[in-house]
């Protein structure tokens, strides 16, 4: 059961795609689509991936930062970013401390949650029907954008 609405987000400490340290709190200030995935490469993981690729252009400039999460080493984030041009940070996970934090253990992987997190560093909107093909407009129709 994924983590409900007005709950504080948990906070986490994790690489990204090129080894950069992630936290929740570089992002204070800011709206957080902070989406979970099962893994790199995949048929629904990569719709959804360039989903959020192809409306990048929709989040810049509203302080909206899209962070994608799997428990993917960075060596498969940086294959999977470089071979679909993927134009925001992959977090890996790969202890999967974030994906139980958020409740989105799916035995091994993370189950597709996406979860809104609002500058003050609350859930706003979570979605556990996910479609990878609309998933990036759908979130940016649950923000009003």
């Amino acid at each position: 059961m994924p983590l409900a609405v007005g709950t504080d987000a948990p906070a986490f400490t994790v690489k990204d795609t090129n080894g950069n340290t992630v936290s929740l709190s570089d992002f204070a200030g800011k709206t957080v689509v902070l989406y979970f995935y099962p893994k790199d490469d995949t048929p629904g993981c990569t719709k959804q991936a360039c989903s959020f690729r192809d409306a990048q252009s929709n989040y810049q400039g509203k302080d909206v930062v899209v962070l994608g999460v799997s428990a993917d080493d960075e060596v498969s984030h940086q294959a999977f970013t470089q071979k679909y041009n993927l134009n925001f940070p992959l977090l890996a996970d790969q202890d999967k401390t974030m994906i139980k934090a958020y409740d989105v253990d799916g035995g091994g992987y993370a189950k597709r949650v996406t979860y809104v997190i609002d500058p003050n560093g609350k859930i706003t909107h979570v979605d556990a029907n996910v479609n990878t093909t609309t998933h990036a407009s759908d979130i940016l129709a649950a923000l009003g954008m």
